[in-house]
C-alpha cells in the first residue's frame, strides 16, 4: 500500500482495486451469514484505500496549480494595492503643499499654515507664477439696521484653541490617504457626481430651494442656518448652499458653490463643514470641492474651507447661522466669496469661466441631498435640520437675509422668486418676509417617512 501512496499519477493501481473489489462483492453472496460482517469491515477497508488513491491524484495534479492561481490573484491584488497607493501618495504630495505650521484640530483635522503664493490654485497653468490679488472695493450694502444686530459669528472648531496661520500664509485641511481611498477613483476624488440637475427627479439629488433668473447677478448673499443632519450612506451628503449659475443644464453649466456640507465620504465623519465647488462643464472634468485642485484663490488666513463649523444649531434650542456672499469685483471680473461679517475668504478668477466671465443668469439658494436607495427605499438622509419647514424657528432650518447684487455693485432684495421641492413629502419649503429677515425662508425634511417611501 505505501509504494500505492507514493505515487500520483499510477492509475493501474486503482484498475486493480475496482477488480478486487467487484470479485469479493461476488464471491460474498455464497459465503454465510456468520462471515457477512468480517466481508464488509474488509470492503470498508478497501473503498477507504480507494478513495485515497483516487483523491491522492487529485492532490497532485490539481491542488498544486488551484494554489499557484490563489497565489498569483494575491501576488497581482498586492501589486494593484502599491500601484495604488503610489498613485494616492503622489497625488497627496500635489495637493497638499509644505506648511509653515500646523495646527492640530480638536475634530483630527491637521490644518497646515501654507505660503499664499504656493496654494493649489497656483499649479494651475494660466496662475502659475501669480499671487494673490489684494482685497476689491466692497459692494455697495443694501442697509438695514436690524440685519447688522442679527449677525450671530459662526467660526470653526481648528481655531476654538486660539491658534492662528501667521500672515502671509493661508490655512488648508491636510488631505489624508484614507480620504482619497473613500472616493471612487483618484480621479473623481473631490469632486461632485456627474449629470447634476437643479431639475434632478431622477438622478438621486432632491433639492429643496428659491431661484431667481431671467436677468442679469452679479452676485448672491445669504445668511445660512448651521445643523447637524444625520446621513444615512457613506456615499450621501446633505447641503445647504448659494449657487451662482450660468450657460444652460448641458455640458457648458457653469456654477460658483459655496454653504456648509455633512459628507462622510469626502471628510470621513458627520461635521458640518465650509465648503466652496465650482465647475464649467456641468461636473464633467473641471471643478472641485474647496482646494482639492487649482481653482479658487484663497487670501484669508482665518477661515479653513473644508473644515467644520463651530458652533451648530440644536433643536428647539439656540441658533447660528453663517453669512456668505459671492460677488462680482466689477474691476477685474473676478468672483470674491465673503464668509461672516465682512472676511473675504477668497476668489474665483473670472479666467476660468466662459459663460460666468461675464454675469451669471440664475441664482439659487437652499439645500440638496443624495437619495441613493442603497436599501432599496428612499434615503433616511435628512436635509437641514431634518424637520420639516412648517415647524419653524429653531425646529426647521432656515435661509434669511436673502439678497442679489447688480450690475453697479448693489445688494438688492430678490423679486420675482420661484420655489422648487423635487419631493415635498420628503423635504420642503416655505417662503416669507419681514423687516428683520428679509425675505427668509424655512426648508427640509427627514427623507424616508410614511409619505416619502
Amino acid at each position: 500500500m505505501k509504494k500505492v501512496y507514493s505515487h500520483c499519477n499510477n492509475h493501474h493501481h486503482q484498475k486493480q482495486f475496482n477488480t478486487r473489489t467487484r470479485t469479493r462483492q461476488h464471491n460474498h453472496h455464497s459465503h454465510s451469514h456468520s462471515q457477512y460482517q468480517n466481508i464488509r469491515l474488509q470492503n470498508l477497508l478497501l473503498l477507504h484505500s480507494l478513495l485515497l488513491i483516487i483523491v491522492t491524484p487529485a492532490l497532485c495534479n490539481v491542488h498544486q496549480p488551484l494554489l499557484n492561481l490563489k497565489s498569483n490573484n494575491q501576488t497581482l491584488r498586492s501589486n494593484l494595492e502599491l500601484l495604488k497607493l503610489r498613485r494616492i501618495r503622489a497625488h497627496l504630495a500635489k495637493i497638499n503643499k509644505p506648511a509653515l505650521k500646523t495646527i492640530q484640530s480638536p475634530d483630527g483635522d491637521l490644518i497646515d499654515c501654507v505660503l499664499s503664493h504656493q496654494q493649489p490654485a497656483f499649479d494651475h497653468p494660466n496662475l502659475r507664477g501669480q499671487r494673490p490679488l489684494d482685497p476689491p472695493e466692497r459692494s455697495k450694502r443694501y442697509k438695514n439696521k436690524n440685519n447688522e444686530k442679527m449677525e450671530m459669528k459662526s467660526f470653526q472648531l481648528w481655531s476654538d484653541s486660539g491658534e492662528e496661520c501667521p500672515n502671509g500664509t493661508i490655512p488648508i485641511r491636510r488631505t489624508k490617504e484614507e480620504d482619497v481611498l473613500r472616493a471612487s477613483s483618484i480621479r473623481r476624488f473631490g469632486r461632485k457626481p456627474r449629470h447634476v440637475r437643479r431639475d434632478s427627479t431622477g438622478n438621486g439629488h432632491e433639492h429643496a430651494v428659491v431661484f431667481v433668473n431671467g436677468d442679469q447677478y452679479y452676485g448672491a448673499k445669504a445668511n445660512i442656518n448651521v445643523w447637524t443632519p444625520r446621513v444615512t450612506d457613506q456615499y450621501e451628503f446633505s447641503l445647504s448652499q448659494i449657487w451662482v449659475i450660468a450657460g444652460s443644464f448641458g455640458f457648458d453649466l457653469n456654477t460658483i458653490e459655496a454653504g456648509w456640507q455633512v459628507s462622510p465620504e469626502l471628510y470621513g465623519d458627520s461635521n458640518p463643514r465650509f465648503f466652496t465647488y465650482w465647475t464649467t462643464d456641468a461636473y464633467q472634468a473641471t471643478g472641485c470641492y474647496n482646494l482639492l485642485c487649482s481653482g479658487f484663490i484663497q487670501t484669508n488666513n482665518r477661515i479653513a474651507i473644508g473644515a467644520a463649523i463651530s458652533p451648530r444649531s440644536t433643536y428647539n434650542s439656540k441658533q447660528f447661522d453663517i453669512g456668505l456672499m459671492v460677488w462680482k469685483d466689477p474691476r477685474h471680473g473676478h468672483w470674491w466669496l465673503e464668509f461672516g461679517s465682512g472676511l473675504l475668504v477668497g476668489y474665483w478668477p473670472a479666467t476660468m469661466f466662459s459663460h460666468l466671465r461675464s454675469h451669471a443668469s440664475m441664482v439659487q439658494f437652499g439645500g440638496e441631498i443624495v437619495n441613493s436607495r442603497s436599501r432599496g427605499y428612499h434615503t433616511g438622509t435628512q436635509m437641514g435640520s431634518g424637520h420639516f419647514a412648517g415647524e419653524g424657528f429653531r425646529k426647521a432650518a432656515y435661509f434669511r437675509n436673502l439678497q442679489i447684487v447688480d450690475w453697479d455693485n448693489n445688494l438688492l432684495p430678490l423679486s420675482n422668486i420661484h420655489q422648487l421641492a423635487d419631493h415635498s413629502n420628503c423635504y420642503d419649503i416655505r417662503q416669507g418676509s419681514n423687516n428683520v429677515w428679509g425675505h427668509y425662508f424655512y426648508y427640509g425634511g427627514p427623507g424616508r417617512n410614511v409619505r416619502c417611501p
